[in-house]
């Protein structure tokens, strides 16, 4: 069965004209509903991280600033929202959400957390909208416990997963793949495992040119036994944070080849949504569901 974490503790309130489209994890969900790729059945709840786990991944200081809301107001400003014990407990679920979804991808090939992605956030620092890092801390958790021994970060969001690289650094078991913006934040891009670097206007013909040239390589190098997939749709032309030229098509194009290669070498795929700024909500909210329709099509058929 797909399963699909969701929470209304995702949805995070925001003033009506922030830069980040909260209202898309609401309207995604919904949807998928309403047309009938997913029931209620397809989704659960998820449990938030513990104190032991966050430490796993993030330093003690910046676990107590978060705990004790003592963050300065410049540390503050740099995550992009209010910072309140509301915006902390929903990041300790959305964490655990991205460690639940690798476990029943273990399970059943393939599932989604309808938030997560939260790339930019460092071991004793957040930013760009991120306060846990979701993806490390589920990776630190699956190692730990054994669950996995080799992990592939597959980060196709516009901005490059700073975050990322800089927590996984120095851990050879987790393969570090971002392909991102060049002129896009962050504007200092601490070296991934592999970054390609993609200039403005870059078009569906020719990012998905490479991305074919380099996954399945990496996969076959690597040879991971989980990847964590950030489908993130800030790619899109439409995008105001991105400055890349993708379509919704090359964008959907994109989340087929990922998956299909996942797929094609048996190897569970864990989904995160990463970011989508476009001013047109209905097309983020659309791109992000195509990732869901492909994911039920392509591992269960739409039965």
């Amino acid at each position: 069965m797909l399963k699909v974490a969701f929470s209304p503790i995702f949805l995070y309130q925001v003033p009506e004209k922030h830069r980040f489209p909260m209202q898309k994890y609401r309207l995604i969900p919904e949807r998928l509903v309403q047309e009938g790729t997913l029931s209620e059945d397809n989704f659960f709840a998820p449990s938030k991280v513990s104190e032991q786990e966050i430490l796993t991944t993030h330093t003690a200081e910046y676990w107590d600033k978060l705990k004790t809301q003592t963050l300065s107001r410049k540390e503050a400003r740099a995550i992009g929202f209010e910072m309140t014990p509301e915006l902390v407990e929903r990041g300790r679920y959305i964490a655990h959400a991205t460690y639940e979804c690798a476990l029943y991808a273990k399970q059943y090939g393939v599932s989604l957390n309808v938030a997560g992605g939260t790339h930019h956030s460092f071991a004793d620092h957040g930013e760009g909208f991120c306060v846990f890092n979701d993806v490390c801390i589920a990776s630190n958790l699956l190692l730990s416990r054994g669950e996995v021994n080799r992990i592939l970060i597959v980060d196709l969001d516009v901005h490059q997963g700073n975050g990322n690289a800089s927590i996984m650094a120095n851990e050879p078991r987790v393969f570090v793949f971002s392909m991102h913006g060049e002129k896009n934040y962050p504007f200092r891009k601490p070296p991934s495992d592999l970054d390609i670097d993609l200039p403005n206007e870059t078009d569906d013909e020719t990012y998905l040119n490479i991305l074919k040239q380099t996954l399945p390589r990496l996969i076959a190098e690597h040879n991971p036994d989980l990847i964590f997939y950030q489908s993130a749709v800030d790619v899109l032309a439409t995008d105001k944070l991105g400055k890349l030229s993708l379509t919704l098509e090359g964008c959907k194009q994109r989340d087929e080849f990922v998956l299909s290669q996942a797929k094609a070498h048996n190897i569970p795929i864990a989904i995160v949504m990463g970011g989508g700024y476009s001013e047109e909500v209905e097309q983020v909210v659309e791109a992000h569901c195509n990732t869901f329709r492909l994911a039920k099509q392509l591992f269960f058929g739409w039965v």
